[in-house]
């Protein structure tokens, strides 16, 4: 019975396959249908269209996508939106495939700039054994170490110290989560914040450096039950530097994601953020993860549903890669 399903399901996807190879003109409708499919589908999908025609569906799409002016899409015969192709290309990977690009994108940004809220995503959103993953695919890509290319980023900047921190985090941590020190590392962060008029830079890197994303999460539930606020509002009142306000990042990244994603994804739709791949990079990333809680909170937080706020932005052409966000919000 297995074996039986097993050649249905081989023959379906290589009839997929098929209408994927004879329609490439026309991925509308490809992009509706890979929307709803899950991670393990995507990759059998992707390993049976290889099979079959020797060519990786995944850089068949960036190759479509780095041919994104007019005059090469006539010539080459895509006529579909180099955004579509894009976030497509990004949703047929693997995740950690994916994150390795977001990562090297975000260090060697076009206009010099460093993407750290990208960085910050995939760093406090990943854990230990994917951050490996991460590395070894961003090594095999770019012929380069991830490590070292966060430790050498130039000019400094308070972001960096928080990254070499987490870095160090993924590679030192305990795996059991403890009460105890998360219930001692919120009493430290108090009496070095708000118990404290000094600095608190090092106290926090040290605790970043040495805790898990987890144990981290659970500190500032502590912080929170303790002392009746949540730590980022302690970042908030203080006469905030670079690092206090980089650190709002970090915590409310660690601490209440889908608010983080919500918000970024509002800003995104509207048209106020200067992060321009923030929409799709969010959208794909997290479509496997936390969708349902994001689309909760965003729900919450602006009164309209996620969807419905994709499909009325002046700032997101209607047409493919639209119609595919929105198919985003409904896969699992």
């Amino acid at each position: 019975m297995g074996t039986k399903m097993l050649n249905m399901s081989a023959l379906n996807l290589e009839s997929e396959c098929k209408e994927i190879h004879d329609s490439w003109g026309q991925l509308n409708q490809l992009a509706l249908a890979l929307a709803g499919r899950t991670r393990l589908e995507r990759q059998h999908i992707r390993e049976t269209y290889k099979a079959i025609y020797g060519e990786d569906l995944a850089n068949r799409l960036q190759k479509a996508d780095q041919m994104a002016d007019n005059r090469k899409q006539a010539a080459a015969g895509v006529g579909v939106s180099p955004k579509l192709c894009a976030a497509l290309s990004m949703w047929m990977i693997e995740q950690h495939e994916r994150d390795a690009i977001v990562v090297q994108e975000a260090l060697d940004d076009q206009q010099g700039d460093i993407n750290y809220s990208a960085l910050v995503e995939i760093f406090v959103g990943r854990k230990s054994s994917q951050i490996l993953l991460i590395k070894q695919a961003y090594q095999r890509g770019f012929r380069r170490q991830l490590d070292q290319d966060i430790i050498h980023i130039e000019p400094p900047h308070p972001y960096q110290k928080i990254l070499v921190a987490l870095v160090a985090s993924h590679k030192a941590h305990q795996a059991d989560i403890s009460q105890h020190i998360a219930k001692s590392d919120a009493r430290r962060l108090y009496e070095t914040g708000e118990g404290s008029s000094g600095p608190i830079e090092a106290v926090v890197l040290e605790i970043l450096s040495k805790r898990s994303i987890p144990q981290l999460k659970l500190t500032f539930s502590f912080y929170k039950h303790i002392y009746g606020h949540e730590y980022t509002e302690f970042l908030k009142t203080r006469n905030s530097g670079e690092f206090e306000n980089a650190m709002k990042t970090v915590v409310q990244c660690i601490y209440r994601p889908a608010t983080y994603f919500a918000t970024i994804l509002y800003a995104s739709i509207k048209g106020s953020m200067t992060d321009k791949g923030a929409l799709a990079r969010v959208m794909v990333n997290r479509a496997e993860v936390d969708m349902d809680e994001i689309q909760r909170e965003f729900k919450r937080q602006h009164g309209i549903e996620l969807r419905d706020a994709l499909c009325d932005s002046d700032k997101i052409p209607s047409g493919d890669y639209r119609d595919f966000l929105v198919a985003l919000t409904a896969s699992k």
